[in-house]
């Protein structure tokens, strides 16, 4: 029998307080694109990373990194990962069920043609954007077919749809990986 695992790279035990509140968006983006940079810095996948959080309280659900290349898994995305273990967390296929809170994604990086899709399907409620697509690709990155048409679907479905938040840092994140060679894994 086959079986895929979803884990965390070991670095995250000492890098995320899950019993901490964050308050702003720049608090739970600056989660998101540290957790990024340490994923180039400890060379345990791509420069994205990505945190649910409960959106009233500001509870931490879960993060994801870029697990790709670690995992051998292109379906690992950071916010895949994220998905993955707060479903899983709050033992639910939906993050948008009905007895549970509101949630919502942080991403370090605009979401690829997968991870939005996905976006759909998960059941948050607000998604807020650190580095454009643009600035995916300027490294090489191919981030799929995503239109203006994809956004507005999810507005249409009542999802919150926030970009720009700390696009410097998450675009420096992008650079530096760049920078250190890291691989460009499309395919």
């Amino acid at each position: 029998m086959l079986d895929a695992t979803v884990s965390l790279p070991a670095w995250i035990r000492d890098a995320v307080d899950f019993d901490a509140r964050y308050e702003t968006d720049e608090e739970k983006m600056r989660l998101a694109v540290r957790l990024a940079d340490a994923n180039v810095t400890h060379r345990t996948g791509g420069p994205f990373g990505a945190a649910v959080f409960e959106r009233r309280s500001g509870q931490l659900i879960s993060v994801g990194v870029n697990s790709v290349v670690r995992l051998n898994n292109c379906t690992l995305h950071a916010e895949m990962v994220a998905y993955q273990l707060a479903q899983k967390r709050i033992q639910s296929y939906s993050l948008g069920a009905e007895g549970h809170p509101a949630h919502e994604l942080f991403t370090s990086c605009e979401p690829c043609a997968m991870c939005l899709g996905a976006t759909l399907w998960s059941g948050v409620s607000r998604v807020v954007i650190a580095a454009s697509r643009d600035d995916a690709i300027a490294i090489g990155f191919d981030e799929g077919p995503v239109f203006a048409e994809s956004y507005g679907y999810l507005r249409e479905r009542g999802v919150e749809v926030v970009p720009g938040v700390l696009r410097a840092e998450g675009r420096a994140v992008l650079q530096r990986y760049q920078d250190l060679g890291g691989p460009v894994y499309n395919g």
